[in-house]
C-alpha cells in the first residue's frame, strides 16, 4: 500500500503539514494551533483544548470529523496525529482566542477549497494571487516582484524539505537568519517598524527594494545550500546566514552609494497600496 505524501503548505511563512484525504485536504490540528497561539506545547494545547470543547453540547458530530492520520514528523518518522478538514478546523479554530483567528479562516478556506481547481490546473494560483494583489491596488511592477519572490521562496523551501528541515519552528528559525543578515534585524522587528499587526504578511508590506534583496538573500541561500549539499538544521543554518551575508553586503553597498536606507518604516496599509511607500526612501 503506498504511503500517502505529508506536504506542507504556509500561513505566514510557518509550516503547516497536511494530507490528501478521501478527496479533500487535512491539516494537522496541533500545526494550527501552534501557528495561533505561539504555544510551546501544541499538543497540550490541544489536548486541553479538546476537553474544554467536550464539556460543550453538539461537539459530539465535531469528534466524529476528526481522524488521526500518519504524518511526517520532524525525526522523519510518521506517527498517527489529529486532523480536521477545513470547515472542521474553521469550528475548532472558533474555540481559539487568537489575533490571527479572522485571518487564518480567510487563508484556509483558500486553501481547502480553491486549492482543489489549482491541483488540476497550476496557473490558476499564479493567476489568483496576482488578481487578488491587483484588486489591493499593488502596482504591476511591485506584483512582478512580489510573484517572483514567492518562486524563489518556494524553491529555497523545497531544498530544505528535502534536505531534512522539519517542524515550523526549523523553518522560522532559518528564515529569520536569512532575513536578519540581509537587513540587520530580524522579520519581527521589520514588522514593528512598518508598525504592522501580528496577522499582516512583512513581504506584502516591502518596497520595491526590500522585495529584491529578500529575494537576492534567499536565492544566494539556495545556491550555497546546493553546492554545499548541506543536510540537517545545523548545516542549512549555516547556509542561510551566508546566504543572507550576501544581500546583506550588497544592501550595505547601495546603501553607501545613495545615502539612503533601503529598510523603511512605510507600509501598504491603506492609502500605501496607492504607491506612496516609495522604496528606498530616507528615514528620518
Amino acid at each position: 500500500m503506498k504511503t500517502a505524501v505529508t506536504s506542507f503548505i504556509a500561513f505566514e511563512e510557518q509550516k503547516i503539514r497536511r494530507q490528501w484525504h478521501n478527496k479533500e485536504w487535512y491539516f494537522s490540528i496541533t500545526d494550527v494551533v501552534s501557528v495561533l497561539t505561539d504555544s510551546t506545547n501544541s499538543r497540550r494545547y490541544w489536548s486541553d483544548l479538546k476537553r474544554k470543547i467536550s464539556e460543550e453540547k453538539g461537539t459530539d458530530e465535531l469528534y466524529e470529523k476528526i481522524v488521526q492520520l500518519k504524518l511526517l514528523s520532524a525525526d522523519g518518522k510518521r506517527y498517527a496525529t489529529d486532523c480536521a478538514n477545513p470547515e472542521t478546523m474553521l469550528r475548532i479554530i472558533q474555540s481559539i482566542p487568537s489575533p490571527k483567528a479572522e485571518p487564518f479562516k480567510l487563508w484556509l478556506a483558500q486553501v481547502g477549497y480553491e486549492r482543489l481547481k489549482e491541483i488540476e490546473n497550476p496557473e490558476l494560483a499564479t493567476q489568483r494571487t496576482r488578481a487578488l494583489y491587483k484588486a489591493k491596488g499593488y502596482s504591476d511592477g511591485w506584483i512582478e516582484k512580489r510573484m517572483r519572490g514567492i518562486a524563489v521562496r518556494e524553491k529555497l523551501t523545497g531544498e530544505w524539505d528535502e534536505r531534512g528541515v522539519r517542524g515550523t519552528m526549523e523553518y522560522a528559525i532559518l528564515t529569520s537568519e536569512v532575513a536578519k543578515a540581509t537587513f540587520g534585524l530580524k522579520p519581527g522587528d521589520h514588522k514593528k517598524l512598518k508598525n504592522l499587526k501580528t496577522q499582516h504578511n512583512l513581504r506584502d508590506h516591502m518596497n520595491d527594494l526590500e522585495l529584491i534583496f529578500t529575494m537576492l538573500g534567499e536565492a544566494a541561500t539556495t545556491e550555497i545550500t546546493q553546492i554545499r549539499d548541506a543536510q540537517g538544521f545545523d548545516q542549512n543554518h549555516a547556509a542561510a546566514i551566508e546566504g543572507g551575508k550576501v544581500a546583506g553586503k550588497a544592501r550595505k553597498a547601495l546603501e553607501a552609494q545613495t545615502g539612503r536606507k533601503v529598510v523603511s518604516r512605510k507600509n501598504y496599509l491603506g492609502e500605501g497600496r496607492k504607491g506612496k511607500a516609495v522604496a528606498g526612501q530616507k528615514e528620518e
